[in-house]
């Protein structure tokens, strides 16, 4: 069987000029049982200060984040073929306004990851107080990484905000803080284009990789009614890159230190999962009350944004030509290419090594999605998603961040994550 990088690799030959392969997206869901104890010695903490008075101790409470933090390891041009006829000031204009058009449409790329179905256990286990019990509380963060081969092209790692878990017991909510950051502009999904236009600062200025993460949550309540699929929060970050914050291999690399305050701030609040009403009976055949270990599923939503340079807008004419030649060469050399549309394939597996749910997601024109790359990929029983919108995609580097002192993405939790099979995870909602 091929290895995985020679089907990319072949992938990218067939699809001649297109100026982006396969896109595989990994997310991962950070689980945690000391979490569960912070909180509990958290609310006794609390509970201490209220008996004793100090309200000003529950307003200035805090803890100093005890875990360490993970390593960095995410239109087609039209001629319009005017006559002599007609002014060539006009001309000019129009041809302007569609070259402003075209490049505006590429300087917006933005993709959505999905959990495949419901996450499960958000707590340790059941409880016998109350549906928003935060007893065993093990969801920890959330962190997405995306790869070209063996290279590590975007990373964010976030997790619970251990400075603000008096908000748990005092809210029911959670906050979230950066941790890890690798972004890599030109090996980014920015230009968006079909056509072999690689990102250069020298074209294009001010980029910026937007992140918003939605939490949802079905559960029943006491008298029986189902809520579902109901927004329990949500949080965004924005982050601003320029060429000057960049490595010598063209990366922008941050670690949050454990004694200084996020460089980046994560906006946002959730509610923790509410825990679904149920009930059992016990060995003297007594009916007890009791609520679930939490239910949940997410959504991200990665965008990456950036503006032209007033160079590249100066030299409109040129790079008009240019696209012209590419996409006569792109068309000459696939003449179905226009026709192809991309698809998207996800997995979803428990890995009971690094405790932690792995999300994959592929993406790639749904004619070299063969069984060979699902196998490779670890995806032969994931079910396709709707089919995306047409191709639209930019080239691969061929500078590797590994070859350049980059380092290899690795989850908190110590480790690649592997994906192997649910094994003793329990399914209890």
């Amino acid at each position: 069987m091929k290895k995985l990088t020679t089907l990319l690799a072949c992938t990218l030959m067939a699809a001649g000029s297109m100026a982006q392969g396969p896109q595989t997206y990994k997310t991962f869901i950070y689980t945690s049982d000391d979490l569960a104890n912070e909180i509990v010695q958290k609310e006794r903490g609390i509970r201490q200060a209220a008996q004793r008075g100090y309200v000003d101790d529950l307003m200035n409470a805090g803890l100093t984040a005890t875990k360490g933090i993970a390593s960095g390891y995410v239109t087609s041009f039209i001629d319009l073929g005017v006559n002599a006829v007609g002014s060539l000031v006009t001309r000019n204009s129009r041809l302007k306004k569609e070259w402003e058009e075209t490049v505006k449409a590429e300087n917006v790329y933005e993709t959505t990851i999905s959990t495949v179905s419901e996450m499960n256990d958000f707590y340790k286990e059941v409880s016998f107080d109350g549906a928003m019990d935060p007893k065993g509380m093990r969801f920890d963060g959330i962190g997405c990484l995306r790869t070209e081969g063996k290279d590590t092209v975007f990373y964010i790692s976030c997790h619970i905000d251990r400075s603000k878990i008096h908000r748990i017991i005092n809210h029911s909510k959670f906050e979230l803080v950066l941790d890890t950051l690798i972004i890599s502009p030109t090996r980014s999904n920015l230009p968006n284009t079909k056509l072999n236009i690689p990102f250069s600062f020298k074209d294009r200025k001010n980029f910026n990789l937007a992140m918003n993460i939605r939490f949802f949550s079905s559960w029943m309540n006491e008298i029986m009614q189902l809520q579902k699929n109901q927004e329990l929060g949500a949080f965004t970050i924005n982050i601003p890159v320029d060429e000057k914050m960049l490595d010598p291999q063209g990366y922008l690399r941050y670690v949050r230190g454990t004694t200084q305050g996020p460089a980046y701030k994560i906006m946002g609040e959730s509610f923790i999962i509410p825990r679904s009403f149920s009930g059992y009976r016990d060995e003297n055949d007594t009916y007890m009350n009791c609520w679930g270990t939490g239910e949940y599923k997410f959504s991200i939503t990665l965008k990456e944004t950036c503006d032209v340079t007033d160079q590249y807008r100066e030299n409109w004419k040129k790079d008009r030509k240019q696209r012209k030649k590419l996409q006569e060469q792109m068309e000459k050399e696939d003449k179905n290419f226009l026709e192809k549309t991309w698809q998207t394939i996800s997995s979803q597996k428990w890995d009971e090594l690094t405790q932690s749910w792995v999300i994959t997601t592929l993406k790639a024109p749904a004619g070299i999605i063969t069984t060979d790359l699902l196998e490779e990929m670890g995806l032969t029983a994931a079910t396709p998603s709707a089919t995306a919108t047409k191709a639209t995609a930019k080239p691969t580097a061929t500078q590797s961040p590994a070859a350049q002192g980059g380092t290899t993405a690795a989850p908190q939790g110590g480790g690649k994550p592997q994906q192997s099979q649910p094994t003793g995870k329990p399914q209890h909602p």
